[in-house]
């Protein structure tokens, strides 16, 4: 599937060594105000090579608005985002060609599909979620605007290590100062340990996000 919602719906398309990756969302009302710095704030939060714990890509990730707004607003046709591809880089990836990797998607995709795109996972890498980002930037900004909801969201485990704190107790900073994004910095360099521990011995940690949302109005929902 590459369309996910039923009212408020995004389709993504695009790999992650293609010449991009992009986004339509489709059911947004019109009218609605957009702001371009927020939702190109969220794309560099999401952005990679931003420290020695994430992917090394470097990418400017800088989103091309190409359909549905007039000015900022919204005009009820779909919105159409491109974020193009600049250091895609195929022969690294040469030597897995027949192989499949651990952890990842390739084996799933190729019993699926029959076939693969191996540079850099293609349709499965992480890169795809750009198109998640910027739908859900659009989707942030018209429920702020519609009924003042907020959300908020942090890492509460990588691997084995866990902050446990209740969701309603915790304070977030208002700046992204840590690299795991951990609201707790003692944990937060637990996390950042545990990862580089992975990495030398050429390994990998799963984590956990945590989210809260504040101001849901009762009955909200697809």
């Amino acid at each position: 599937m590459n369309t996910f919602g039923t009212i408020f719906r995004i389709t993504s398309f695009g790999e992650s060594h293609g010449r991009g990756i992009g986004v339509v969302v489709d059911g947004c009302p019109a009218g609605l105000e957009l702001d371009f710095d927020a939702i190109q704030h969220e794309l560099g939060r999401r952005r990679p090579g931003q420290n020695k714990i994430s992917t090394q890509r470097k990418e400017g990730d800088r989103f091309e608005l190409l359909s549905g707004v007039v000015g900022q607003v919204t005009t009820g046709a779909p919105l159409g985002f491109m974020v193009w591809n600049e250091d895609q880089r195929s022969g690294d990836y040469a030597h897995i060609e027949k192989q499949f990797r651990p952890s990842h998607a390739d084996y799933t995709y190729f019993a699926k599909y029959g076939v693969r795109d191996h540079r850099g996972g293609g349709r499965s890498s992480a890169r795809e979620t750009i198109a998640r980002v910027i739908g859900g930037a659009v989707a942030r900004q018209f429920l702020a605007q519609a009924c003042g909801m907020q959300f908020e969201a942090w890492v509460s485990a990588v691997g084995t290590l866990e902050y446990t704190d209740s969701p309603l107790n915790i304070e977030l900073p208002t700046e992204d100062c840590q690299m795991v994004r951990c609201p707790n910095p003692a944990m937060a360099s637990q996390m950042v340990a545990a990862i580089n521990q992975a990495r030398k011995a050429g390994d990998s940690l799963g984590g956990i996000i945590s989210a809260r949302i504040r101001n849901a109005p009762a009955g909200i929902g697809e």
